[in-house]
């Protein structure tokens, strides 16, 4: 039999040991060229520019 605890932990002693485990929010920032939200230090995926030069080819569909 694997070895079980001999007391049960109280419901603050549980609740401390978790109080890191919350999730955070994203850190969004705008992009400069489009205004749209990106993580910080990326390229932006809608406009493909990152410091003020562009870096990727973004293709934009065409309608038909």
């Amino acid at each position: 039999m694997p070895p079980l605890p001999k007391r049960k932990l109280s419901k603050g002693r549980r609740d401390r040991r978790r109080a890191h485990d919350a999730l955070q929010a994203a850190n969004l920032s705008a992009c400069p060229n489009c205004g749209s939200m990106t993580l910080p230090h990326t390229v932006c995926p809608s406009c493909g520019f990152y410091k003020g030069r562009e870096v990727l080819e973004i293709k934009k569909e065409e309608k038909k």
